[in-house]
């Protein structure tokens, strides 16, 4: 973010004003009530789409993934 500050800065005073002129322009093409969403976490968003809970899995998962992973394979690849 620094950058950008700086490099504003470093723009002729004209420029500087274009530039506000083109954020004010885009302030209100996306009003805030959309750019503030951006600031939910990652499971917030996906938790507001329905992406959360989409699958079922075994509750215990965590700590036996390994286990259903080879079971998995196994039923799977059991040509071998």
């Amino acid at each position: 973010m620094e950058e950008i500050y700086r490099d504003i800065y470093t723009l002729p005073e004209e420029t500087q004003r274009l530039l506000l002129d083109f954020i004010q322009l885009l302030k209100k093409r996306y009003p805030q009530s959309e750019y503030h969403s951006q600031e939910k976490s990652l499971y917030d968003k996906f938790d507001q789409i329905g992406f959360i809970g989409y699958c079922s899995v075994d509750e215990n998962l965590s700590t036996t993934y390994k286990k259903v992973l080879s079971n998995t394979l196994d039923n799977k690849y059991d040509h071998r």
